[in-house]
């Protein structure tokens, strides 16, 4: 029996190129990071850009948004601009609730003994 050649793609159509992923994952991962260090370091600009989750980001930062949104699928960055806009909220309420409360204070040792 004579089988016909395939292209070697047909022949495997399950198999998954985790090279070609990682490579992937990670120029997402540095486009991110690069992003959101944009933000931090221009933190004092006033954003006028719109993300997406109703995230803002001075314009300065738009050529690292653009490389992000370019690397990365777009639930991702969803995702990524989600957990950004969430733990820079946090921040802010703690930071907010830190400045009306005060220094944290540690319990302080007992200083009286009492007495039998």
């Amino acid at each position: 029996m004579v089988m016909a050649l395939e292209p070697h793609a047909s022949q495997n159509p399950d198999k998954i190129h985790t090279d070609v992923l990682l490579e992937a994952r990670q120029a997402c991962y540095k486009a991110r990071d690069a992003f959101y260090a944009c933000l931090e370091m221009e933190s004092n600009k006033k954003p006028t850009e719109i993300a997406s989750v109703g995230l803002l980001y001075p314009i300065e930062c738009k050529k690292s948004r653009d490389q992000f949104v370019k690397q990365c699928r777009p639930t991702w960055v969803k995702h990524f601009d989600r957990q950004y806009a969430s733990k820079k909220r946090l921040q802010r309420l703690l930071d907010d609730s830190e400045s009306r409360r005060g220094p944290l204070s540690l319990p302080q040792p007992y200083t009286f003994k009492p007495t039998n």
